[in-house]
């Protein structure tokens, strides 16, 4: 597995399993599975509501716990330097484990400060061994990093191959903060599996439009998580480190960037208060 090393030294998969909208009956025989087939990253959160399903099936995994690689994030009811705290304990809880490997706030929204401090807090006390943020732009992600005594090692967002966040990228390694992408295959939006560019370029390597789309977010050093809850495609994502695109399909691959979300523009007024409601 092809690794990534954080901005504080830990070592950190480069491609993970997530969770997102994995319902809680269905978690922990997902994660069971993604597991068996090699992955080692798994990414949750605390308002998909699976987080005791993927500790139940790292538990029965019987793999060591040094060997896994767990990420979940704060939301923002929690957010706020005493709800988070406790929250942090909770998902410890829930997951099972006596640390979390990077936690994230999830959202930029409501006192994201406090609930920053906390994440420090329980770095310091040896509760999570890296922490960052998710969701957050460039004037959000800049505006904090620059006022918090641990600079974030990941910045999870929305990253595909219709946005694909370069300037964003840029100025998170100007904090040595890694991106990492959530909807590496667009959850399919704008004709993902059929786009012509993509299958072209799968045809020369001998794999498929979704293997291009993650082996070329993997050469931008993006850190991926693509979710599946059918065993055959879990292996098949992870099945991209035996080919290499060339400058030309990479070139290809950037000219479908529209620089826009296909899920939601977190600086529109109306999705903004969408989140509010959903405190």
């Amino acid at each position: 597995m092809k690794t990534v090393t954080l901005n504080n030294g830990v070592v950190m998969p480069q491609v993970g399993y997530g969770v997102y909208q994995v319902s809680p009956a269905e978690c922990e025989r997902c994660v069971s599975d993604a597991l068996k087939v090699g992955y080692r990253m798994i990414d949750t959160a605390q308002a998909y509501h699976n987080e005791e399903g993927v500790g139940a099936a790292v538990k029965k995994s019987g793999i060591a716990r040094d060997e896994l690689f767990l990420v979940s994030k704060v939301w923002i009811s929690n957010y706020g330097y005493d709800k988070a705290k406790a929250s942090i304990d909770e998902s410890l809880r829930r997951l099972g484990t006596d640390y979390i490997d990077l936690m994230l706030l999830h959202q930029p929204f409501c006192d994201r400060y406090g609930a920053y401090r906390a994440l420090e807090d329980a770095y310091r006390a040896g509760k999570l061994r890296a922490i960052g943020v998710s969701n957050f732009y460039p004037d959000h992600f800049i505006d904090l990093a620059s006022n918090v005594e641990i600079v974030p090692a990941v910045n999870q967002v929305e990253t595909h191959v219709f946005d694909q966040q370069t300037s964003a990228q840029a100025y998170m390694k100007e904090f040595g903060t890694h991106m990492m992408a959530w909807a590496p295959l667009a959850e399919g939006r704008n004709n993902f599996f059929s786009n012509p560019v993509l299958e072209s370029i799968g045809r020369k390597y001998g794999k498929s439009v979704a293997q291009v789309a993650l082996r070329w977010l993997l050469q931008r050093d993006v850190i991926i998580i693509p979710k599946s809850v059918h065993v055959e495609r879990m292996q098949q994502n992870l099945d991209i480190f035996d080919f290499e695109l060339s400058q030309e399909d990479m070139d290809a691959i950037a000219a479908l960037d529209t620089q826009r979300s296909l899920f939601f523009d977190h600086h529109d007024p109306e999705v903004v208060k969408m989140f509010m409601s959903w405190r």
